[in-house]
């Protein structure tokens, strides 16, 4: 049984992520721990952290709107709100193993900025 909700432990993992306590994520990511993204398939822990964890200087927020858990799974939507002034919503779906995060997989959503639309530019 893990010792804190799932919903508790990804609250964590966003607040290590906007702090940058990387000792806290590198406890709490599964050995075996995969990042999907429309940018990353699959990628193991050593390229999330190379990859993802600079990105952490753009965001000044996040805002974390609903979390559904069940069981070893859950679904976390929330708007971020970055350093240039951007604000956009995302989705993630994390799988847990015991009390670890073994995977991350992340769902973009709409970008607004001073409250108004932002397309993005598709690749």
């Amino acid at each position: 049984m893990p010792k804190q909700s799932r919903s508790d432990a990804i609250r964590g993992y966003f607040a290590a992520y906007r702090s940058g306590d990387r000792a806290h994520l590198e406890q709490a990511l599964a050995a075996d721990f995969t990042f999907t993204s429309p940018y990353d398939d699959g990628i193991d822990k050593a390229t999330y952290f190379a990859r993802c964890w600079p990105n952490r200087n753009l965001i000044r927020e996040h805002v974390v709107e609903r979390i559904f858990e069940q069981g070893d799974e859950a679904f976390a939507l929330y708007r971020c709100k970055t350093t240039d002034g951007k604000e956009f919503h995302n989705t993630e779906f994390f799988t847990f193993q015991g009390d670890r995060l073994k995977g991350v997989q992340v769902f973009f959503g709409a970008a607004y900025q001073n409250g108004r639309f932002v397309q993005r530019q598709q690749s």
